[in-house]
């Protein structure tokens, strides 16, 4: 894929404050800390808050998926006040690309958190040395494509069930 100017903009870094669409402030920030704030958000979430089978629908397995996000990935989530309602990772997969992976929590979902949480974690990878990001997203998700695309991810593949977007950092 070749790099346009807009592929190689420099995207928000960590820490980055941002006023939603809802009128709140939320802070965004790197996360290596404990997995009991994303556990917590990650029980909320109910079945339409899920998708490609993620989160993990009972708390043993959030926790252990949690955890491994944390072990191997760069994090980025975001706070409103002292909760705990978005995350953002970037999974690596070989040298210099990782997979991303997005999860708002549905009483904050529509009002721009999405976006803009990609834009900071993008930021992140770029600090990290990432030179490549890609994601995998369901074809009926057309929010999630609108989002992707905004941001600058580009289609790779199209499967039956899904679509693989891709951008350069």
């Amino acid at each position: 894929m070749a790099k346009s100017a807009e592929d190689s903009r420099q995207f928000p870094r960590p820490p980055h404050e941002f006023t939603d669409g809802e009128s709140r402030t939320v802070r965004m920030a790197a996360y290596d800390g404990e997995a009991e704030p994303l556990v917590s958000m990650y029980t909320d979430f109910d079945a339409d808050s899920r998708s490609q089978g993620v989160p993990p629908r009972k708390e043993p397995a959030i926790r252990e998926w949690v955890t491994d996000l944390l072990d191997e990935g760069l994090n980025v989530v975001v706070w409103h006040d002292d909760r705990l309602v978005g995350h953002a990772v970037l999974m690596p997969v070989e040298d210099e690309s990782a997979e991303l992976a997005i999860f708002v929590h549905p009483d904050y979902q529509s009002a721009g958190i999405g976006t803009e949480l990609i834009k900071v974690l993008l930021g992140h990878g770029q600090e990290e040395g990432l030179e490549h990001v890609w994601l995998a997203v369901s074809q009926r998700n057309h929010v999630a494509m609108r989002v992707y695309r905004s941001v600058g991810f580009e289609t790779r593949l199209r499967e039956h069930v899904e679509i693989e977007m891709e951008l350069d950092l």
